[in-house]
């Protein structure tokens, strides 16, 4: 049995979709207390756990860094041990904001760390208190999720665009747009192999092409059929409380030669996501 924590967030929405998983809401088993995620975990015995709940406020986590911390490091920790105990694994995601964003290169899960942000603080607080649990685990850091579900920029542009036919939209941060449907299918793919024996560890999966917020948000119009037109404006030009890092970029090598996994071709899966909402 695949024991998931989270309900209704993109990737918790899909993986229910896609296969016969248990999935846990914040009813069931709340991320802010740990220990009640252990005992859920303990208390079902399942074959694999997959957690993919988490504080994703990216500025309200500037103001709340405790609290999100306790959700995206303490909890995952606990939880990783509370799996390392029973002898089965745990996969959990992670995002592309543990690095600073300099360059241009594709970030590896061998580069330095560097959050500009809260949110990114307590997502790597995450990473390390799983990597120190001691049982099979496996981290997935992705970007830029998107779906026909919950709350993500796809739908932000199609909502902005229902009354305005211009829009500015920062041009300077560029990465990959990622489908919360390969992100599901990569972890069912990922945990099936890890009960079978296969390794875990530190991965990367973004879609491809990369581009910016800019040129994604053409992208959705054009494939919408839309006549909006996107102005490309500096970060600086749309100053939040969380720094943004400006290279979101992930290099997918390292999936793709332990699991099979390439990365998805967001384009595609676009389509998909516009029809679903139509």
């Amino acid at each position: 049995m695949i024991l998931v924590f989270g309900k209704t967030g993109q990737v918790a929405t899909e993986l229910q979709r896609q296969a016969s998983v248990t999935a846990l809401g914040r009813d069931d088993a709340d991320l802010s207390d740990p220990d009640a995620c252990a005992a859920a975990i303990a208390a079902h015995r399942p074959g694999v756990v997959i957690n993919a709940a988490a504080y994703t406020a990216v500025d309200a986590a500037e103001e709340n860094e405790e609290h999100a911390t306790v959700i995206n490091a303490k909890a995952p920790g606990v939880m990783a041990a509370a799996c390392a105990e029973l002898g089965i694994p745990f996969l959990h995601v992670s995002t592309d904001y543990v690095f600073d964003g300099s360059g241009t290169k594709p970030w590896q899960e061998t580069d330095m760390t560097a959050p500009l942000n809260a949110y990114g603080r307590s997502k790597l607080a995450g990473e390390q208190a799983i990597s120190l649990s001691g049982g099979q685990w496996a981290v997935l850091r992705t970007s830029w999720v998107f779906s026909a579900h919950g709350g993500n920029f796809v739908k932000s542009m199609l909502r902005l665009s229902e009354n305005r036919d211009h829009l500015t939209v920062v041009a300077d941060q560029i990465g990959g747009p990622t489908p919360a449907a390969d992100i599901a299918a990569t972890l069912l793919t990922m945990a099936r192999a890890m009960q079978g024996g296969q390794r875990g560890g530190l991965y990367h999966f973004a879609g491809q092409p990369h581009v910016s917020w800019a040129d994604f948000a053409r992208a959705i119009f054009t494939a919408a059929g839309q006549s909006v037109t996107v102005e490309d404006i500096p970060t600086s030009g749309y100053p939040t409380p969380a720094q943004r890092p400006a290279n979101s970029r992930l290099d997918g090598a390292k999936l793709l030669a332990d699991f099979g996994i390439a990365p998805p071709d967001w384009q595609k899966r676009l389509a998909q996501v516009l029809q679903e909402l139509n």
